[in-house]
């Protein structure tokens, strides 16, 4: 169930701003959503094929250049989809799945 989430959870985090590949790893591995890094580079290499990512060099202060991905138009659109229809999924599924009362 996590992997189809974790891609919109991506474009969440890119929507906010764009980051390179080891500030989204560690985003996504704290809560709990991928194992490591080497899960998120594949993931990483679909997005850019659906046209949902771009990518761009950044120089940093701490090493080599950085490949920093952003989220296109096609990107936003999608992540506005998936939005549309994640509350009200949630709030039938946690209806039926729910605490058991009993």
């Amino acid at each position: 169930m996590r992997k189809g989430v974790v891609e919109y959870c991506v474009l969440g985090l890119l929507a906010r701003e764009p980051m390179y590949g080891w500030q989204l790893s560690d985003a996504l591995t704290r809560a709990g959503l991928i194992a490591s890094i080497g899960t998120l580079y594949p993931l990483l290499a679909r997005l850019r094929e659906n046209g949902w990512v771009t990518t761009f060099d950044r120089a940093s202060d701490a090493g080599p250049v950085r490949k920093y991905y952003e989220l296109t138009d096609a990107g936003a659109h999608s992540l506005a989809q998936f939005r549309a229809q994640w509350t009200p999924f949630t709030g039938v599924v946690t209806a039926m799945v729910g605490e058991d009362t009993a």
